[in-house]
């Protein structure tokens, strides 16, 4: 439909003749009741005309009405000069055809078709608990790569787990210290990990012994140190393949610091006296002053190769393997300027695979009312999140009569309590801290994930009645004008289209708020299934065209769509 706006747009331009600019811009006014798109052309180009704006753009819509495209039912001049469209009936029964024919299609585009984008979804630290932090980078990658893939993309998704570090040494100590080595779970490294970080800090000679062990493990020196690491790392590795696979997060492949670590050591001891320079002690530096950033550490006094120079070998092993056209990162807000670091780094080291290599960044996570309560500190891990938000939907429906439902099935409480978490992930526009509240996240009214699958749920309830009643979906109109459900269903297209382009997930979520207000809104003022209405098979039609968009949108979102609720 845009299309064919600006080619009429364009049309009557030329038959004024004045020059159409470069780019005509389409938006959809904030108010539905003025109209279903809307330009700023005459506005535009009133400037460069020295004509008044409004009286410009009555002219161009006079010009349009002349012989407009029979998509649409009035051109109209409003506020300073924005010319608005109305679209007449038939198109919104047409693409209400067009959502039941494609189903599970519909939204996909061919944007990025073509172009392969490999998507870095999580970057776990093995020998650190999988904490809340883990599950918003998992939950924000899971979404992109399924929009991305719904735009055309070849998607890569992989995951980057740190195997090795100064944090995975003081584990293994601290396990060697409390004879743990032969009783390893993954709580218990937890303990480890936080026990060892503290003693690291505390006493001096606790910190050389576990530098010694960090060095040995980076060297892969037989010993006691590397056996209990080597067993460590494959419990944290298969905790992080159950949990993500209860996620539902799948991976193509896994890069791991280690062998990041010393392919990138290499790297910049090639480029030493060029892009990285000598710095105290023997260190190595990247200097980023030069450049309007920060002067780095690439490499340490002790010769061991630190966050920065792995993620410079981490470029090249990526691009080597998959060759991708870009390659995304998702990562925390607070880490922006280290990452400006490193993609000039790389920019300077590998030329193009550097300037494809980009950083998406999402804010921090807050809890309304405070923190909450954590074994490891103040960051509370995943899967215990998970679990309380799961007991706050069981309570929840136990209150509204559905207590039998909760304990015949964990699998819809998991999936209601998981749809709260992602949807206050994603519903946060880029870089924007997030506050997850409780109540407001699981409620079955407003802006939750909740609330839409219940919205899904009802609209299938509805299809199930007019199954049982024999009402057969008919796209023939006889109903009256269109409201606001019918102008909202076809947009869901662009909708992905943006979200792709602009790597936001947000924009999803704001559509499916409000398309589910709109088709409540529908539900409450129809009696969809009466066999004795006439429009009634253009309301199934409706309901089955929103249940298909909705499922479709939830799924972009990586968020359950339940068929009861």
């Amino acid at each position: 439909m845009e299309d064919t706006l600006k080619a009429a747009i364009k049309r009557a331009l030329e038959n004024l003749g004045i020059a159409a600019p470069a780019d005509i811009v389409l938006e959809h006014p904030a108010d539905l009741a003025h109209g279903d798109y809307s330009t700023n052309v005459a506005m535009v180009l009133a400037k460069q005309l020295k004509q008044n704006p409004r009286e410009l753009a009555q002219k161009i819509a006079d010009e349009i009405n002349t012989n407009k495209p029979k998509e649409v039912t009035a051109v109209e001049v409003a506020g300073a000069g924005f010319i608005n469209f109305r679209l007449a009936p038939e198109f919104f029964a047409a693409m209400t055809k067009e959502i039941l024919k494609q189903k599970e299609k519909f939204g996909r585009g061919t944007g990025l078709k073509g172009k392969k984008i490999l998507l870095e979804k999580s970057a776990p630290n093995l020998f650190k608990p999988f904490h809340v932090g883990h599950l918003l980078n998992l939950s924000i990658g899971e979404s992109l790569s399924r929009i991305l893939a719904a735009s055309g993309a070849k998607v890569v998704p992989v995951a980057y787990p740190s195997d090795i570090s100064l944090g995975a040494s003081k584990a293994v100590w601290a396990v060697m210290q409390k004879k743990l080595a032969n009783a390893m779970t993954v709580d218990n490294l937890g303990d480890a990990y936080v026990y060892g970080t503290k003693m690291y800090d505390e006493d001096e000679a606790v910190k050389r012994n576990i530098d010694e062990i960090n060095k040995e493990i980076y060297e892969k020196k037989s010993g006691s140190a590397l056996a209990v690491y080597e067993k460590g790392r494959d419990i944290c590795l298969a905790y992080f393949k159950r949990i993500t696979k209860r996620l539902g997060s799948k991976f193509d492949g896994y890069f791991f610091e280690s062998e990041a670590g010393r392919l990138g050591k290499k790297i910049v001891e090639k480029h030493l006296g060029g892009i990285f320079e000598n710095g105290e002690n023997g260190a190595i530096i990247f200097p980023g002053e030069k450049y309007g950033l920060h002067t780095r550490v690439f490499i340490t006094s002790a010769g061991l190769p630190v966050y920065e120079a792995k993620d410079i070998g981490l470029i090249e092993l990526k691009f080597k393997k998959y060759h991708p056209d870009r390659s995304l990162v998702i990562t925390d807000v607070e880490q922006k300027q280290y990452f400006e670091v490193i993609k000039k780094a790389a920019t300077l080291v590998f030329g193009e695979w550097g300037e494809r290599s980009s950083y998406w960044q999402h804010g921090r996570m807050h809890f309304a009312g405070g923190s909450i309560s954590s074994r490891y500190g103040n960051v509370p891990l995943a899967e215990d999140l998970i679990d309380m938000v799961k007991g706050k939907v069981s309570e929840k429906m136990s209150s509204v009569e559905k207590k039998s439902r909760v304990a015949a099935d964990d699998r819809l409480v998991e999936d209601i309590a998981l749809a709260g978490l992602r949807y206050s992930f994603l519903r946060t526009g880029v870089g924007k801290n997030i506050i997850f509240d409780f109540d407001k996240s699981l409620s079955f009214e407003g802006d939750s994930g909740p609330y839409l699958q219940y919205s899904y749920a009802r609209s299938r309830s509805v299809l199930r009645k007019a199954k049982d009643e024999g009402i057969k979906a008919d796209v023939k109109r006889k109903i009256g004008e269109p409201g606001a459900l019918e102008k909202l269903l076809y947009r869901f297209p662009e909708i992905v289209r943006r979200a792709g382009e602009e790597f936001a997930p947000h924009h999803i979520a704001t559509y499916l708020v409000e398309l589910a207000s709109a088709w409540n809104s529908f539900y409450a003022n129809n009696t969809i299934a009466d066999k004795a209405d006439a429009g009634a098979p253009y309301k199934v039609a409706l309901a089955s065209a929103f249940a298909t968009v909705m499922r479709n949108g939830l799924d972009l979102l990586a968020i359950a769509a339940p068929e009861r609720m």
